[in-house]
């Protein structure tokens, strides 16, 4: 844990509440932070999501901390000293969250300078996009949080959408 600190710190961020910068150069594939929590059951997983979503809309505050770890488990973060639950999606990425089917690594995608905010796509479903605006503010932002998969499926939803409704406007 120690070796953590040392590579990152949580501070304010630009695009959301707090982020988690790097302390020191990062290399292309080097284990940034472990984000590690609680062991539960997918049922209790999705008790405890849908408490927190409820709770976010009316707080404005961050929902959910839940990474799934396979099909029986999944990993909520929201426990004391879990740095990593406040690294922040964006659009455009500098880490992805590896699991090995019991920990949770957030690894480095790129090289990432000191004072750099890491940055990972939560990849959360298109069907739930509505629920998740992305604040990252780069120009490939799709202004969703959605997986890059679902991107283009967004982006045609959306121009679909914005068409319709200039028609129905004329």
């Amino acid at each position: 844990m120690a070796e953590d600190k040392k590579k990152c710190r949580v501070g304010k961020s630009a695009i959301h509440g707090l982020g988690v910068f790097a302390t020191e150069d990062i290399k292309s594939g080097e284990e940034i932070i472990e984000y590690f929590g609680e062991k539960i059951s997918k049922e209790e997983s999705d008790k405890r999501g849908i408490e927190r979503q409820e709770r976010a809309k009316k707080t404005g505050e961050a929902a959910v901390y839940i990474f799934e770890l396979d099909d029986e488990f999944d990993l909520d973060g929201d426990v004391p000293g879990n740095d990593a639950k406040y690294i922040n999606h964006a659009c455009r990425t500098n880490s992805e969250a590896v699991s090995d089917g019991e920990h949770i690594h957030i690894v480095a995608t790129r090289d990432i300078h000191a004072g750099e905010e890491i940055l990972y796509n939560y990849g959360y479903a298109f069907e739930h996009f509505m629920e998740h605006p992305c604040n990252c503010g780069f120009p490939e932002c799709v202004g969703y949080i959605v997986s890059v998969e679902d991107r283009p499926k967004l982006r045609r939803f959306l121009s679909r959408h914005a068409k319709n409704k200039r028609k129905k406007s004329k």
